[in-house]
């Protein structure tokens, strides 16, 4: 069991990150924590990992946590047994068997003969048979990184796992074989992920927010339904709050108005009548007084109302808030833009493909391209965009604009403002005002507009990247992405789908992400 009682975090900068985190995970239950880039997942689960502590607040678990990062490179240095905290037992089970048993020995082995045979069993599994437990992680791919620390989880056998995006650098063959994982253990498992398939598989998802934690008794589709239901309710209560707000203002409007009529009858009484001018004076003063006290009573109550419709409308998603205005291509559908016959590319003498490429590819298509890590996908897209030319066959690509967007965004200028970067897609000479105009309605407000892009978070970056999309004068014909959604949270996958379902040409796609394709309705795989 997982116990978490009003944990709090703050930076070395005295940043807050987050406080009052209450949350209480049962023995065998599978939760997800979900949340927006920035709101604390990754530092909550090094929380519970013991690997930061807490500003306050009190953490309990009756077992030892098992916890996988996000980011390997920290471990570069050490070996897959050092790695994975095996070496002393393997060394003392190796000098036991060459005659060398002493207590030191025994004691470091704690009766666990097996534990070779099972790192054996564990790498077999996750499709690692080639690799020797010497042979150091900064020779290893992310995904065989990835595959190694879920290994160990078979090795050690924890009872409390802790995941944080672990399918992100595996391919497809790898999270067919973490998502069976996931389903068949009996472990107390807490992911922080943005691949919904895992998502589906769990029993509980969590909501990180700056004040807490709220938790769905759901899976990610179950947790999807009840945060529309809440938005439906905000939509309600917004459009109410307008109404109040609307008829306060007039409220205020026809009281003055009719404060105004009775002072303005009642002075004209009183010159009629002969009072004098001291006791005019101090009568007028009343008045004024009165419809002064009257605005204060209105002012306030409105200022109220305005108040609680601005928390209201924070609550809106990013998504509702915005409007994309995508261009779209100007070639018809149809037109055929890449087309090759029996292509190749070798590395040292090596065909890097066993079978010749014979494909083409149409205007309004969307494709994915699909493999196992190094099957080849990232040298296909470099053949397509003529960056790399074919060893074998023939390769003819069409006159037609083509844009290239990584799973970093890194046609971002780290160099630049959000402003400037906008800026540089301006070939349509749009005014200054335009420009700002169009990056508010991707979210950057005035104080982001001076923003140096090396501090964008990946859904910053992202967003940035579509709204010079929209600013270019001419929309490209084909977009190609390459594992789009890696660094985004899940909200901002929900912006880049609903913008790329706006957009009319050709997509091409690098992605491991099933649901992501199904969204934006890819017709056609390359394999």
């Amino acid at each position: 069991m997982l116990i978490l009682q009003n944990i709090s975090y703050t930076h070395s900068n005295k940043k807050l990150l987050f406080s009052n985190i209450s949350l209480t995970v049962n023995s065998g239950n599978k939760t997800a924590l979900v949340g927006h880039n920035g709101s604390g997942k990754s530092t909550l689960l090094k929380i519970i990992a013991k690997e930061l502590f807490p500003s306050g607040g009190i953490l309990e678990t009756d077992t030892k946590p098992y916890y996988i990062p996000q980011i390997f490179g920290q471990y570069n240095h050490l070996t897959i047994s050092e790695a994975l905290q095996i070496n002393a037992k393997l060394t003392a089970l190796h000098e036991i068997l060459e005659g060398n048993v002493n207590e030191s020995n025994l004691k470091v082995l704690n009766d666990d003969w097996a534990i070779e045979e099972r790192c054996n069993e564990a790498l077999k599994y996750w499709c690692l048979n080639d690799l020797e437990l010497t042979k150091k992680l900064k020779f290893l791919s992310g995904g065989e990184k990835t595959k190694v620390f879920l290994a160990g989880i078979m090795i050690h056998q924890p009872k409390l796992i802790l995941l944080d995006e672990p399918s992100n650098h595996l391919d497809i063959e790898g999270r067919a074989l973490l998502y069976q994982f996931i389903k068949s253990s009996s472990a107390t498992i807490l992911i922080v992920s943005h691949d919904r398939k895992i998502l589906n598989l769990l029993d509980t998802t969590c909501e990180l927010k700056a004040n807490g934690i709220k938790t769905y008794g759901g899976n990610y589709d179950f947790y999807q339904k009840q945060k529309n239901i809440e938005k439906d309710a905000l939509a309600q209560d917004i459009h109410s709050k307008e109404k109040a707000l609307q008829k306060a203002r007039e409220k205020q409007r026809e009281t003055i108005e009719r404060q105004q009529k009775s002072d303005s009858k009642g002075k004209r009484k009183q010159e009629k009548s002969g009072v004098a001018r001291i006791m005019m004076n101090t009568l007028k003063n009343k008045a004024e007084n009165s419809t002064s006290k009257t605005k204060s009573v209105h002012i306030e109550k409105i200022g109220g109302i305005m108040h609680e419709l601005r928390e209201l409308r924070d609550e809106v998603s990013s998504l509702d808030k915005m409007k994309f205005g995508l261009d779209h291509s100007r070639l018809h559908n149809g037109k055929i833009l890449v087309a090759a016959e029996f292509v190749n590319y070798g590395y040292n003498s090596q065909w890097i493909w066993t079978t010749d490429l014979n494909f083409q590819i149409v205007s309004g298509e969307r494709i994915s391209i699909k493999g196992n890590n190094g099957s080849g996908k990232t040298t296909l897209i470099k053949l397509i965009l003529e960056v790399l030319q074919p060893k074998k066959g023939i390769l003819k690509i069409a006159d037609c604009k083509m844009i290239y967007i990584d799973q970093d965004y890194s046609l971002i200028n780290n160099e630049s403002t959000v402003y400037e970067q906008a800026e540089q897609c301006n070939s349509s000479s749009l005014e200054e005002h335009d420009i700002k105009m169009r990056l508010n309605r991707f979210l950057f407000t005035r104080s982001d507009w001076d923003k140096p892009c090396r501090y964008l978070s990946g859904g910053e970056r992202m967003r940035l990247m579509l709204c010079g999309l929209t600013i270019t004068n001419e929309a490209p014909d084909v977009i190609i992405l390459d594992e789009p959604t890696n660094n985004l949270d899940l909200q901002n996958i929900e912006i880049l789908t609903a913008a790329l379902n706006e957009y009319k040409g050709t997509l091409i796609l690098v992605s491991h992400d099933e649901t992501f394709l199904e969204q934006i309705s890819v017709e056609l795989n390359l394999r």
